[in-house]
């Protein structure tokens, strides 16, 4: 018998996962899944940060009328904190924290049907998306 058994993929996939998260500072990732807003509207949103540093992206999000604004804000603290716990001792005003990468992908679409006229139908499609969200830092990148 072979001394190294060969491994499934989807157990290769979380392994590879389980290294990537044990790996100290670098950059950390939040995601927001299926969030009943369409994918249009959060992408107005998100392109305001793209970029950004940390401190004024979430100046820009808390003073954005929109109401997607919210949930960026709310998924931008958590990459922060997921940041701040990969990078222990380490504080964020001093690394210089921008929002490396956020990427907004269409999520499930929930089918309904609207009365029509002449006893028609029409279809409505409540979307949904998926938001990934980077934070990294500036000094991370000098370095590499």
């Amino acid at each position: 018998m072979e001394a190294t058994k060969k491994l499934k993929k989807s157990v290769l996939i979380k392994q590879r996962k389980e290294q990537e998260k044990a790996q100290i500072g670098g950059a950390s990732t939040a995601k927001l899944l299926n969030c009943p807003t369409s994918p249009r509207k959060m992408r107005l949103v998100v392109d305001l940060i793209r970029g950004e540093k940390v401190e004024n992206a979430l100046y820009i999000l808390k003073h954005t009328s929109k109401e997607a604004a919210i949930r960026v804000e709310k998924l931008l603290l958590s990459a922060i904190k997921n940041w701040e716990a990969k990078n222990e001792g380490k504080s964020v005003e001093d690394s210089q924290l921008y929002v490396k990468e956020v990427a907004v992908a269409g999520g499930r679409q929930l089918k309904r049907l609207r009365p029509a006229p002449q006893g028609r139908g029409y279809r409505i499609r409540k979307r949904s998306n998926h938001v990934t969200l980077i934070v990294d830092s500036k000094s991370n990148v000098e370095q590499n």
